[in-house]
């Protein structure tokens, strides 16, 4: 006996195969499921570290060198030390071997690019230059002296050879060599072998000749811009009243020769300059970042650095202000991308358990049959949680694995706990709803329909909660605004919303079945009646879980088009703000006349349909009275007629152009007072009487006709616009062009060949610039993705809902079609059938996600997502959330479209099998 036992034991199919092997196909679809799913969910942490970390990297080394390089800094030693020992201390390989022990000090995340850092001696104090005919503005030019390491591998020479040392170079030495760059050689009339006599060396000039004359390599990088006047010469002044200007340049010695610097009265300083390197960085590295950078500039860490630079050496950087924009920035765009992740997170989720349940549905026969065998809940729950984990767990597996090989440069842990909870849900949904459904043996099934299901008071309570939830997460997103990543509360409240919207319908869906099926009882068809009947029949379960899946999916690619939208819309307004119509034609700071075929030119250009021409005067004064007191503002001279319509095409501050032409004689000429159209700050200053302005264009009196907030010529700031007719001096210096395909290397062209200095300002470059900066087009990216993937899973759910009662609806035609139903009325019955759950969650869906627009649109804040580089740029009113309306028509028609195909599908797919197939003995349909 025991003998056939095992011999029966061991000839039993195992479940897991059998099960497998039973439905392959059903299998598989749940694992690319669960694949995609898991792959979403590692992917969207790993993206938004990705991202993050090219901001941190981008603002870095997008900033200038003078703000983000690290300085070690000490003054020359004191001068009670021995001369020789003084020297030394300057000498090329004690400034060597003080920054190699600083780079070893470095603290972690920083570290120094080496290539575009340097160390050596300099002036801090920049000294004067003696000879006559060097170029001379109000005082003669001043030099600041340094003895910088490495100049021949960041620099090309273009004329003579570099500087040297002649023997031994000390403090008493009175004649040494340099090297200038190509503009400061253009600038201040220098060539190989000219001799500067540099004051502030005590008795007698420091005599400097020019060696060579060199091109720096890489202008832009850290050796040459961190300080910038060793590159490039510039205008500086005295403090002085009126200010004194002259000219500021660099010189650069030999390494060797940086002793003599020691005898200048120049305030010369040790300095050893560290670059960052930024290819290690990572956004979690900015809290670190910060730390490190604060104890270096007064902390433990400069302790560490004055051990070997000296004790009265200092680190400056303002590589923490960099940081700190970075911060600011990124800590205003998280929260708006916390929203639609954590909205694309419950849409999958709900997925995820339809299919579950599905599954359930499907077996719900056969696990009731091994309950009423003996079979225990916790054997049942084990094999099919080992049946449902051998097809998720490797698909999640895979999942983790292609968003690991996307997406580099982001942190592993997110990324496997998002694909680890996807498998868990994807396994525990079955066994859990088997044991919920399951948990005592029936004979029967009850009834489970929504016409005869009645609310309970665990239910009421749950909705109840629910419903005080989305209420508290909405006011506070409406107060607050979405201000921090962690408030799960405030990230939840378009799936709040979602979920009352299904829970409102699921309560109010049989009220239209039954108002329907009472005048389609009367009529004289079937087909009409039936489906409302069946529908009415469908079971809570099966309606509440689609039904929640498709408004949560269509929430959430609405949320996501509105965001996009809004975000499309603030950019093209800080496009126009930025150039006032389609391109902006200008001389340098826009004060100087254009040349006089620039009109001419530019109007002959492909695509310009229009072009207006004016005056901007922005050193205009007004007399505020009091001592002959003045206040500035932006004079604008226009040709009232084109440029009202240039207003009124661009929407910046239209008016009627009658405002700008006076009435009767009173301003004619140029005497009288000519009406102005002014900002509202300005026109409150200067009030409705007439006032006399000072300008370069003229004197004038102005009278306030008309009061605008924007006009196009100066978005930005306050401005007085008038009648350019009534200006002494109306030579245009800027020109507005409107076109809506412009060429732009035509108008480039045309605007060479017609004047020199002239620039061209495209508003579509603008707005491609709005795009550039790795977190706004990261947020952006996943926006869109959560967009798309609300509405690949609403077609997912509806699939489901349908792939469910497919095997009923199937079953019920074939009946009909014994008693007489034709193909024709068999498609019509199929299509009405699936219909309304469709239109419900269409109409719903529309609904729900219009009232999470208007409800959340006072919270989201759109210009730091939309602005990449809104720093210096006109301020732009009104980015924020906006309903768009194909967010909201696309995905629920294409709802109600897929819904009828797919029921059209399976009519005609019923139609070519046999009743006796849908009808065999033993079918469980």
């Amino acid at each position: 006996m025991a003998r056939w036992r095992q011999r029966t034991e061991r000839g039993a199919a195992p479940w897991v195969r059998t099960r497998l092997r039973t439905a392959p196909g059903a299998a598989v679809a749940f694992g690319v499921l669960v694949l995609v799913t898991a792959f979403l969910a590692a992917a969207l942490p790993r993206a938004l570290d990705a991202y993050e970390t090219k901001g941190l990297r981008q603002e870095i080394a997008g900033a200038p060198p003078a703000a983000t390089s690290m300085e070690l800094s000490a003054p020359q030693p004191g001068l009670e030390i021995a001369r020789a020992t003084r020297e030394k201390a300057v000498r090329p390989p004690a400034l060597a071997a003080v920054r190699r022990a600083a780079l070893a000090r470095l603290p972690a995340p920083l570290r120094a690019d080496t290539r575009e850092s340097a160390y050596g001696v300099r002036t801090s104090k920049s000294l004067v230059g003696l000879n006559p005919w060097l170029p001379v503005i109000d005082e003669p030019p001043r030099f600041t002296l340094a003895a910088q390491s490495e100049l021949a591998a960041h620099s090309t020479v273009r004329g003579g050879r570099l500087p040297t040392a002649a023997g031994e170079v000390t403090a008493d030495t009175r004649k040494v060599e340099a090297a200038v760059t190509e503009a400061t050689a253009r600038t201040l009339r220098l060539r190989v072998g000219s001799v500067i006599d540099v004051d502030g060396f005590g008795g007698a000039p420091l005599v400097v000749r020019i060696t060579g004359i060199v091109e720096p390599r890489h202008p832009q990088g850290g050796y040459w811009s961190a300080e910038p006047v060793l590159r490039t010469p510039g205008v500086a002044a005295d403090p002085t009243i009126p200010p004194q200007f002259y000219w500021e340049a660099g010189l650069l010695l030999a390494p060797g020769a940086a002793p003599v610097l020691l005898g200048s009265q120049g305030q010369p300083e040790l300095y050893w300059r560290f670059a960052p390197a930024t290819g290690g960085l990572t956004a979690q590295d900015v809290p670190g970042l910060v730390s490190r950078i604060a104890s270096l500039e007064g902390g433990p860490e400069l302790l560490r650095m004055r051990e070997i630079a000296g004790g009265t050496a200092t680190v400056a950087t303002d590589l923490e202000k960099v940081v700190g924009s970075y911060t600011t920035t990124r800590a205003a765009i998280t929260p708006v991308v916390a929203v639609g992740a954590f909205g694309i997170g419950a849409v999958a989720a709900v997925v995820l358990v339809m299919a579950g349940g599905l599954v359930a549905v499907r077996r719900a026969t056969e696990l009731a049959l091994l309950r009423a065998r003996g079979g225990s809940l916790r054997g049942i729950a084990g094999r099919l949680l080992a049946e449902t984990a051998v097809v998720a767990v490797p698909a999640a597996a895979a999942g983790l694995l292609l968003a690991v090989l996307s997406v580099d440069e982001a942190r592993l842990l997110p990324a496997v706990l998002g694909a680890s909870a996807v498998a868990l849900l994807a396994c525990a949904v079955l066994p859990v709803r088997a044991v919920v459904a399951h948990r005592r043996p029936r004979a029967h099934a009850e009834r489970d329909d929504l016409a005869h299901a009645r609310p309970g008071r665990r239910r009421t309570v749950a909705e109840l909660t629910v419903l005080v939830l989305a209420v508290g997460s909405v006011v506070a997103l409406r107060r607050r605004g979405a201000s921090s990543a962690g408030d799960l509360l405030v990230s939840a409240a378009p799936v709040l919303v979602g979920l009352i919207a299904a829970l409102v319908l699921v309560r109010l869906y049989p009220l239209p079945l039954r108002w329907a099926a009472r005048p389609a009882a009367r009529g004289r068809g079937v087909v009409g009646f039936l489906s409302l009947a069946r529908a009415g029949r469908s079971s809570t379960v099966g309606v509440a879980l689609p039904l929640l899946a498709l408004l949560l999916a269509l929430t959430t690619a609405a949320f996501g088009g509105s965001v996009l939208a809004g975000v499309s819309d603030a950019r093209d307004r800080a496009a126009l703000l930025a150039t006032g119509a389609d391109a902006r034609i200008a001389g340098p700071g826009e004060v100087t006349p254009l040349p006089a075929g620039v009109a001419g030119a530019v109007r002959k250009v492909a695509g310009v349909r229009a072009v207006t021409a004016v005056r901007i005067e922005r050193t205009a004064e007004l007399t505020s009275g009091g001592a002959g007191a003045k206040e500035g503002l932006t004079l604008i001279g226009v040709e009232p007629a084109s440029y009202a319509r240039l207003a009124r095409q661009t929407g910046l501050g239209a008016f009627p152009a009658d405002v700008l032409k006076p009435k009767g004689a009173e301003g004619a000429g140029t005497g009288g007072v000519l009406n102005a159209v002014a900002s509202p700050g300005l026109a409150e200053r200067l009030g409705r009487a007439p006032r006399r302005i000072t300008s370069l264009a003229g004197d004038l009196t102005v009278r306030i006709a008309a009061v605008r907030s924007r006009t196009p010529a100066a978005p930005g700031a306050d401005f007085l616009l008038v009648d350019a007719a009534g200006l002494t001096h109306s030579d245009p210096t800027t020109l507005l062009a409107t076109g809506a395909a412009l060429d732009a290397p035509a108008l480039r062209t045309a605007v060479r060949g017609a004047g020199k200095g002239l620039t061209v300002t495209l508003r579509g470059e603008e707005r491609a610039a709005l795009s550039d900066a790795p977190l706004q087009a990261g947020a952006e990216r996943i926006y869109t993705t959560a967009a798309l993937a609300g509405a690949g899973y609403a077609v997912l759910a509806l699939l489901l809902s349908l792939l469910q009662s497919a095997p009923e609806r199937a079953a019920l035609l074939a009946r009909l079609r014994t008693m007489g139903l034709t193909p024709r009325q068999g498609r019509r019955l199929l299509s009405l059938d699936a219909l309304p759950q469709a239109l419900l969650a269409a109409s719903g869906g529309m609904l729900a996600g219009w009232a999470t627009v208007r409800l959340l649109a006072p919270g989201i804040d759109l210009e730091r997502l939309a602005l990449a580089t809104a720093a210096g740029r006109v301020p732009v009113v009104g980015a924020s959330l906006r309903t768009d309306v194909w967010s909201l028509l696309l995905p629920a028609a294409g709802t109600v479209l897929l819904a009828w195909a797919v029921a059209v599908a399976q009519a005609w797919w019923a139609g070519r099998r046999t009743s006796i197939t849908e009808l065999r003995t033993g079918g469980m349909r």
